[in-house]
């Protein structure tokens, strides 16, 4: 699942009409509705408070509005900029300041679609997966090796504890939780096998999202 990296803001103006754009990370329709009407009291006296929003967990569920704009000129827009980057759990809004000159239908798809675009850009991106998260206790003769091939091999590695051993959590993708344990064995020739704790949810940065 693709979400927000943090919260999102846009402003743009078009032919004197001023589009504010808004984008943040829900975990629910409740969530997402929430948002929407704290958009609206932010901006009492806008035109218009366009939104979309997609959630996905036990059910998936999407809704748009175009808020009183023409069929289709504003909330698909604003949909199709967050299906386009398949982004879910996630709602954006676009406040309209209306000029005085009408933009017509094509305008304004231009213009919901470039002020929704800002906004998922300022907000960043990130990949959330399932992980998991394992214990390893190695002896001090062999612990700084480990944590240093972990390491290269780019596993997430937490800072270690010292006591009458060396322990530290690893986290990984769900699906690489026996690759961890091949890795961990292979290089203590079967001394350490590492202990699950739990399972987590993983977010990754997406480069250039």
């Amino acid at each position: 699942m693709i979400t927000f990296f943090g919260d999102g803001a846009s402003r743009i103006e078009v032919s004197k009409s001023v589009f504010i754009g808004n984008a943040k990370e829900v975990t629910s329709a409740e969530e997402a509705e929430a948002f929407v009407a704290s958009v609206r009291a932010e901006y009492p006296d806008a035109r218009h408070v366009c939104y979309a929003w997609r959630t996905e967990g036990s059910s998936y569920m999407q809704k748009y509005s175009d808020d009183g704009e023409p069929s289709g000129t504003a909330g698909m827009p604003i949909l199709n900029v967050m299906t386009k980057k398949e982004i879910s759990n996630a709602v954006i809004t676009v406040t309209r300041y209306f000029g005085g000159i009408l933009l017509g239908k094509g305008g304004l798809v231009r213009a919901y679609t470039d002020c929704a675009a800002q906004a998922v850009a300022d907000a960043g991106l990130v990949r959330v997966s399932e992980g998991s998260v394992f214990e390893i206790k190695a002896g001090y003769d062999i612990a700084e090796k480990l944590i240093f091939a972990l390491r290269q091999d780019e596993w997430m590695v937490e800072s270690p504890v010292y006591g009458e051993s060396v322990s530290f959590k690893v986290t990984c993708l769900k699906e690489k939780g026996d690759l961890l344990k091949s890795f961990v064995t292979d290089r203590t020739a079967g001394r350490i096998m590492p202990e699950k704790l739990n399972d987590t949810l993983i977010r990754e940065r997406i480069k250039n999202g």
